[in-house]
């Protein structure tokens, strides 16, 4: 269990926010006819959840369940506007600037400086 505390827990969390994209936007493409999809998806869940779990050995709890879920809520919307042609209005661009305004917040202000 040492060499989890010797990672570092923000780019730990980065990661595990950026898994938690694809496996979220990974779901409009999984089934049984896309088995290999399917695993990657859960892969991917896995993955974050791990990191996830590895960042709050570091992090307060509720800022790193925070932040991830941040990473998570507006890369998905990114996604679904990009790759799947989600509307891309300006209430929309507003409402993602301030989850990612929310997201440097907890940074800046969490008490955990690693």
């Amino acid at each position: 269990m040492s060499w989890v505390m010797s990672i570092n827990p923000w780019a730990t969390l980065v990661v595990a926010g950026l898994l938690e994209v694809l496996w979220a936007s990974g779901l409009k493409n999984v089934g049984l006819q896309r088995p290999l999809t399917s695993l990657g998806v859960l892969a991917a869940l896995a993955a974050s959840m791990i990191l996830l779990w590895v960042a709050t050995q570091k992090l307060p709890i509720g800022t790193a369940y925070a932040v991830w879920t941040g990473i998570g809520a507006v890369g998905a919307a990114l996604v679904g506007i990009v790759v799947y042609g989600e509307p891309a209005t300006a209430v929309r661009a507003v409402c993602i600037l301030l989850i990612v305004a929310g997201i440097v917040g907890l940074k800046l202000f969490s008490g955990a400086h690693a």
